[in-house]
């Protein structure tokens, strides 16, 4: 059974596909779990920040401040500590012969 692109995980979360990301992945819980908690702030305030920008017709700000909200809730999503078992449970089954 192939599993649709579209519902890859690695498509998804371009994140997932970098080398580091696995690094991200291996660290202690209790350090996911801050680094998760900043990400997280950060995409906040950077998604604030840019309908904030937008609204002031500073288009160019908006845009960069809605890039810095896209991939910190990429980065969050790869380091959240529930995302083990994410992964586990996405993961496509083994073709039976």
């Amino acid at each position: 059974m192939t599993v649709s692109r579209s519902l890859r995980s690695d498509v998804r979360n371009p994140v997932l596909a970098l080398p580091s990301a696995e690094y991200l992945q291996s660290l202690p819980p209790e350090q996911r779990a801050l680094v998760a908690r900043l990400l997280r702030e950060l995409s906040i305030d950077a998604r604030a920040r840019a309908d904030k920008s937008w609204r002031q017709n500073k288009g160019p700000m908006a845009v960069y401040w809605k890039a810095v909200g896209a991939y910190s809730t990429h980065l969050y999503r790869a380091i959240r500590p529930s995302r083990l078992a994410t992964l586990t449970q996405s993961k496509p089954p083994e073709a039976s012969e």
